[in-house]
């Protein structure tokens, strides 16, 4: 079934051609992501200039980097210990003008999902969790209501948890989302309808309809079929869970299924979906009211070939979109206003890891991300404060 991953032909002829061949057009045209971008790609720019910062990172020059957790040791001032493997990330506004940076862990053992929370004037004040019982939280996405959607990376019977940041209310098991390798959910708060992505090498792309507007206990679960080469239609799926038997797995329903090669990060911005697959080390965008599918990165057409391991994605305020590197150069890497790959964060001496859970402060000035296994195979959590 990998053959059904999106030919090179419709990729080349289709794909690549609108965004790769078409950038001068894009960025005169209204609703694309140039065109939205009303401000100065300030992260993009403030990359261009870094400095070797004493953690072991190369950042932009005026930032500054600390490090808030690290793996099996209690966060300072708390008696909370981190978790291991820290992966997906997210931060949400509180009532007291403070936020909360929430954390997957991606560990067999422990799994689940973390919380540190700060006050309006960024200080770090408690540390908690929001999720015990799963396995392999990779990655999510937050809903428009202010909840967090956590993914299992588990094999077929993984499972989507939606959490309470604060950790007020209990986690809830959304088992109509489909049982399958689940990387990262996007909700386009339009409709509620939650994008999915899929960590297997010939996996699909999903997309989960809600039969009442901010509540996902009930909905139809469809799988993405092509459509003339570059547009998305979409297939009701039922009997959507414990689909172990490869003969009726979800990704197999359907023949003609849009393979993407091993799903990763996805998020909304304005209007699009974006994401990545690691196999081919691509950034895809998805325009909602048009289902338009087309190609902003790919590493083997790509003037600045340097964004490889993509990972997590993150979009900031303004639109830019940073992405995780999973090995690579342990980078964290901004894609331009033309859709070109400048590092904005390099850390060094942690081959054997990857970078996760970048996440904006909801003011945008502070980035919040993850190291898997920067230290002895302990995780390290970092805040990197942007220069005013």
């Amino acid at each position: 079934m990998i053959s059904r991953v999106i030919p090179r032909s419709i990729s080349r002829r289709h794909l690549l051609r609108n965004s790769l061949l078409g950038l001068a057009a894009t960025a005169v045209v209204p609703g694309t992501l140039a065109g939205q971008i009303r401000s100065p790609l300030r992260i993009a720019e403030l990359a261009l200039n870094t400095w070797r910062h004493p953690l072991g990172a190369t950042i932009p020059v005026g930032a500054e980097l600390r490090l808030l957790a690290t793996s099996g040791e209690k966060v300072p001032g708390t008696h909370f210990e981190w978790h291991y493997l820290p992966d997906g990330g997210a931060t949400f506004p509180t009532p007291d003008g403070g936020w909360i940076y929430v954390s997957n862990s991606e560990s067999r053992e422990a799994g689940g999902v973390s919380a540190l929370r700060f006050s309006r004037a960024g200080t770090f004040f408690d540390a908690y969790s929001i999720l015990t019982g799963s396995i392999r939280n990779c990655a999510g996405g937050k809903t428009p209501w202010g909840t967090w959607l956590s993914c299992e990376e588990r094999g077929d019977d993984s499972l989507v948890y939606e959490c309470d940041p604060t950790g007020d209310k209990a986690a809830v098991a959304h088992p109509h989302f489909g049982s399958f390798n689940h990387e990262a959910a996007a909700v386009d708060p339009k409709t509620h309808q939650v994008y999915l992505t899929e960590d297997v090498s010939d996996g699909c792309l999903y997309r989960f309809s809600p039969e009442t507007m901010g509540d996902l206990t009930r909905g139809t679960l469809q799988v993405a079929t092509l459509s003339d080469g570059d547009r998305l239609d979409w297939l009701d799926l039922d009997e959507v869970n414990n689909v172990k038997d490869p003969g009726i797995q979800l990704r197999y329903r359907f023949e003609n299924a849009a393979r993407f090669a091993g799903g990763e990060g996805i998020v909304y911005g304005s209007g699009y979906v974006y994401f990545t697959t690691k196999k081919d080390n691509r950034v895809w965008t998805l325009e909602l009211a048009t289902q338009k599918l087309d190609i902003i990165y790919d590493i083997a057409t790509s003037k600045t070939p340097i964004l490889a391991g993509v990972d997590n994605i993150e979009i900031s305020q303004n639109g830019d979109l940073i992405i995780a590197e999973d090995g690579g150069d342990m980078q964290l890497v901004v894609l331009d206003d033309q859709y070109q790959a400048v590092p904005l964060v390099t850390l060094h001496d942690q081959e054997d890891s990857e970078l996760a859970g970048p996440a904006f402060s909801p003011d945008g000035s502070r980035l919040y991300f993850s190291s898997q296994r920067g230290s002895d195979d302990r995780g390290l959590t970092y805040e990197m404060i942007l220069p005013a």
